[in-house]
C-alpha cells in the first residue's frame, strides 16, 4: 500500500519538523534519508517555497520524491530580487522585463495551461497583475493587450 504525503517546502530545507516530521514518523521510514533526498532534489530552488510529493510504499518499505514547479508567484519574486507583491493598490514591489516573463514562463512550461509561448507569457503577466508588479513600466493588463494586438510579436519569435 502506497501513501503520499504532499508538502510546500523551501528549496534545501526541508526538516524534520513539521510537515514532514509529524506525517513520516508513524511509517517507521527513515525520516533523515527522506529529507536529505528532498533537500538534494529542491537545492537549486533555494529561496523558493516548492511543492512535494513524498509516495512511500509501506510494504516495501521505500520511497520515492516528487518534486513540482514553484508557484509562478515565486518564480517573479526570484526574478526580481523581491520578497513580497505589492501591499497596497498603490504599491508597485517590481517592473518586469517582457524578456524575464519570458523566461519565467518558460521555466513553467510543463506546468501551464498554455498551448505557445505567447499566452504562457500572458499567464504570467496575468500573475503580475495581483502582486502589483508592471511589466516594462505598464500593468500586466496594459501589456497583455499589446501582446494581443501583436506589438510584441518579435520577442516570442526571437525567443521560442
Amino acid at each position: 500500500m502506497k501513501v503520499t504525503i504532499p508538502a510546500m517546502i523551501e528549496g534545501g530545507k526541508a526538516s524534520a519538523g513539521p510537515p514532514l516530521g509529524p506525517a513520516l514518523g508513524p511509517l517507521g521510514m527513515d525520516i533523515n534519508k527522506i529529507i536529505a533526498t528532498i533537500n538534494e532534489k529542491t537545492k537549486a530552488f533555494a529561496g523558493m517555497t516548492v511543492p512535494v510529493k513524498v509516495i512511500i510504499d509501506k510494504k516495501e518499505k521505500s520511497f520515492e520524491v516528487e518534486v513540482g514547479s514553484p508557484p509562478m508567484s515565486a518564480l517573479i519574486k526570484k526574478e526580481l530580487g523581491i520578497e513580497k507583491g505589492a501591499k497596497t493598490k498603490e504599491d508597485r514591489p517590481g517592473d518586469l522585463s517582457l524578456e524575464q516573463a519570458v523566461k519565467v514562463a518558460k521555466s513553467k512550461s510543463g506546468n501551464m495551461l498554455s498551448k505557445d509561448l505567447k499566452d504562457a507569457v500572458k499567464e504570467v503577466l496575468g500573475t503580475c497583475v495581483s502582486m502589483g508588479v508592471t511589466c516594462g513600466g505598464k500593468s500586466g493588463r496594459d501589456m497583455i493587450r499589446e501582446i494581443n494586438e501583436g506589438k510584441h510579436d518579435g520577442a516570442f519569435k526571437a525567443k521560442s
